[in-house]
């Protein structure tokens, strides 16, 4: 069966983005663009809230380097949105959730394919995990506290057990860290 990842990156002391929405900290290197493209690779299909899909959109759709493998992969991948203000999505291969999180999940996981990845998406992925639908997590904790800003895991109101199934540190200290759900 597919899984769902959840995959963004962190602070050391636990935001996804500093208190004006930042995200100029993000290590962006040789081994992140490896990273990258080995995740884009083992993927099928992409699911982003509102906020990261319209960022995502202005920065890959017409992305001027369009023989990179990540730039190929962001605009090829189809694309699931969730938004409860959006009337339509434009970016190629996209469409917009029609369903309940819940339906929508229950849908992709019966279909085959390879998993299934919640890009960024920090606000989706809290009702993803109140609902106990992510089966794995990868999070690239990055060397910077940032003192204040958006906590990654702020919707949690009960605890979550995980198992680490494997950890690798990257030259820049970046820790990729990789847990499953103990559902």
């Amino acid at each position: 069966m597919r899984k769902i990842i959840f995959c963004n990156l962190m602070t050391i002391d636990g935001f996804f983005e500093g208190p004006q929405q930042e995200i100029d900290w993000h290590y962006a290197d040789e081994e992140h663009d490896k990273f990258a493209v080995e995740l884009l690779n083992s993927v099928d299909t992409m699911i982003f809230g509102r906020k990261t899909y319209q960022l995502m959109e202005k920065a890959w759709a017409h992305a001027s380097t369009q023989s990179s493998p990540i730039v190929k992969s962001m605009n090829e991948l189809p694309k699931l949105v969730f938004s409860r203000t959006l009337e339509k999505v434009e970016w190629e291969n996209s469409r917009l959730a029609q369903g309940a999180i819940s339906d929508e999940v229950a849908t992709i996981k019966k279909q085959p394919g390879k998993d299934v990845v919640i890009l960024g998406s920090a606000e989706l992925a809290a009702s993803f995990m109140k609902l106990r639908l992510i089966d794995e997590y990868q999070i690239l904790l990055n060397p910077i506290l940032l003192g204040k800003g958006n906590p990654l895991f702020k919707e949690m109101d009960e605890r979550m057990k995980l198992s680490l199934i494997r950890s690798k540190v990257r030259k820049n200290g970046v820790v990729e860290l990789y847990y499953r759900n103990q559902i």
